[in-house]
């Protein structure tokens, strides 16, 4: 007799896995380091498409793998189908919409870097980029920040309009704006989510304790932030490897002698086993997290996204 194998599209990817949960979720993941992710798969498929493999594994319990197609030139930019597996068995748990789920844990891994690296009392996020992230993004800082004004940016002001208004529509106190250095000195918080070649933020415009969250850049060849914003910032990033071998702000500011690797104070990893303090109350210190994107969260999340819908 042939089992059916649940299938969680984009709706109930998101609806079982709340951003509060999420965010403890991806907390426990890192702090307990029990699940492994060995270095993804990464191969050109075209001038502007990426394809990505992403396996992890907790213990003898789970193991997921996510394939990814990024398309610069696609409409959305991010396709991806997450498969979570029983390690006992070898037999197949679930099946997710992987673009949803990348949405959400990316999100909710910015926010848990900022729970340690931005000021506690931070009211007014600035959102760079207008893509499948913004809304995702918006949903997470909210739910673990004060925020009281965002102000959305895009490439295209039309976007930004609009997405300025979806988040209205929703109850979130977002307006659009055009140009971003003055965005930049009204910003505690500023979260980049393009797909931009060239640094949008400049690090000499940034305000004392502001917070710098990249999640762009997953190329050597992109940028989100010029090398004096990591000359001037704490750094840290989701995984050091990931980071060093993908990150590619981080590795441009590296090569151009703004910062060694070693002046990288840690990752996702120490923040949340306590083991370093990130901001350690420092009001006036630049902080910035460095994303590319770990399997570890895409596990977490699946396996929290399964949980929820046995448990009701």
């Amino acid at each position: 007799m042939q089992r059916s194998i649940p299938y969680f599209d984009a709706d109930m990817v998101e609806r079982s896995t709340p951003m509060p949960a999420l965010i403890a979720a991806l907390r426990k993941a890192f702090a307990e380091r029990r699940h492994v992710a060995p270095a993804r798969l990464a191969a050109d498929m075209s001038e502007s498409s990426t394809l990505l493999v992403m396996p992890a594994w907790r213990g003898a319990a789970s193991l997921g793998v996510k394939v990814v197609e990024i398309d610069r030139e696609a409409s959305p930019a991010v396709r991806a189908t997450y498969m979570l597996i029983d390690r006992r068995t070898g037999a197949p748990k679930a099946v997710f919409d992987g673009a949803a789920l990348t949405r959400r844990r990316t999100a909710a891994a910015s926010v848990l870097a900022a729970g340690y690296l931005a000021r506690p009392e931070s009211r007014r996020l600035l959102l760079l980029g207008t893509g499948a992230l913004n809304a995702p993004l918006i949903e997470a800082y909210t739910s673990a920040f004060p925020i009281e004004a965002i102000q959305i940016w895009g490439r295209d002001p039309a976007k930004a309009e609009a997405a300025a208004g979806a988040a209205r529509a929703l109850g979130y106190p977002a307006v659009a704006t055009e140009k971003i250095v003055p965005a930049l000195a009204r910003a505690d918080i500023v979260s980049a989510a393009t797909l931009s070649a060239a640094p949008l933020i400049a690090g000499d415009t940034l305000a004392p304790g502001t917070h710098v969250d990249l999640i762009g850049a997953f190329r050597p060849d992109m940028s989100e932030a010029d090398g004096r914003a990591f000359a001037r910032a704490r750094v840290f990033v989701d995984t050091m490897h990931g980071a060093l071998e993908e990150a590619g702000d981080l590795l441009q500011a590296i090569a151009g002698g703004h910062l060694t690797s070693g002046d990288i104070q840690g990752d996702l990893a120490t923040l949340c086993a306590s083991s370093n303090p990130g901001r350690d109350g420092d009001e006036t210190a630049i902080t910035l997290f460095k994303s590319v994107g770990t399997a570890i969260e895409d596990l977490a999340a699946a396996e929290l996204a399964l949980a929820g819908t046995k448990a009701r």
